[in-house]
């Protein structure tokens, strides 16, 4: 029988070989991606849980009929922060803190607790929302790094900064309102956008 064809089964080595040369490429240039995908993802997140718990902070002073606060305590290289209720009507205070004057709503929280490679900080570089450059500080409300946040709604104003490994992103509380807002650092434009 000669002539006759021979069914070929399976694949060569050398077709296996460019499958896996091609797959391992693909799989090289989408692993970045992904990367900073997650981070972007991860300190959207961050920043819009932040803004909840200032806003969530705000309805409890009014609901409560006094003030309340997040403290923010420098911890290394980051900060944590607690929620405080004034429970003698001056405001809260870190001395009246201490003493157990003003209670502790609370427990401690980082944000690189649930936001993996999240911090309070402003990436080198990079103008703040004012404009000005200089101050890596991600915590700007006032020197004793209290936000309070008063029983008619108003607040401290500041801006707060969160940084993951790619992205930027700031939290701004408006004093005569005591709202929110979350922007977003564009690396392309040099500037920063509301979300």
């Amino acid at each position: 029988m000669t002539g006759a064809r021979v069914a070929r089964h399976g694949f060569t080595l050398i077709e296996l070989l460019l499958t896996l040369a091609v797959t391992a490429t693909l799989a090289a240039m989408a692993v970045p991606l992904a990367s900073s995908t997650v981070d972007e993802i991860r300190t959207a997140a961050a920043a819009r849980h932040l803004a909840s718990r200032v806003a969530g902070a705000r309805i409890d002073a009014i609901r409560r009929s006094a003030a309340t606060a997040l403290r923010f305590e420098a911890d290394g290289t980051d900060y944590c922060y607690t929620t405080h209720l004034d429970l003698n009507g001056n405001g809260v205070r870190t001395a009246e803190i201490r003493q157990g004057v003003d209670a502790t709503l609370t427990s401690p929280e980082r944000l690189r607790d649930n936001y993996p490679g999240v911090v309070f900080g402003l990436m080198a570089g990079i103008a703040d929302l004012d404009g000005s450059q200089g101050n890596e500080d991600g915590v700007r409300v006032g020197t004793s790094n209290i936000l309070s946040l008063s029983p008619n709604g108003s607040s401290t104003p500041g801006t707060l900064y969160l940084q993951g490994r790619r992205s930027q992103y700031a939290v701004r509380v408006f004093g005569a309102t005591g709202r929110t807002r979350v922007f977003r650092y564009d690396t392309g434009a040099n500037q920063w956008n509301s979300r």
